[in-house]
């Protein structure tokens, strides 16, 4: 099995910690919503953790291969 370049790779990772982000900053959007104020700490680790989970994910998944059997 060949190993994706490192560019394939990177791109993964940042995709992964871009919708991580994305994510993070929609948790602090409807956290905010619901209560009078955000606190800073809490508002750093619901988009830092997310962001750091998917550049992990980005990092293992293969980036070309799908499950898809193309004809």
């Amino acid at each position: 099995m060949n190993v994706p370049p490192f560019s394939g790779r990177a791109s993964a990772v940042l995709v992964g910690a871009l919708v991580g982000t994305a994510a993070g900053i929609l948790l602090v959007s409807a956290a905010g919503s619901l209560a009078l104020e955000v606190d800073g700490v809490f508002a750093a680790l619901a988009i830092g953790v997310p962001a750091l989970c998917g550049a992990v994910v980005g990092a293992f998944v293969t980036p070309g291969h799908s499950r898809s059997n193309p004809r």
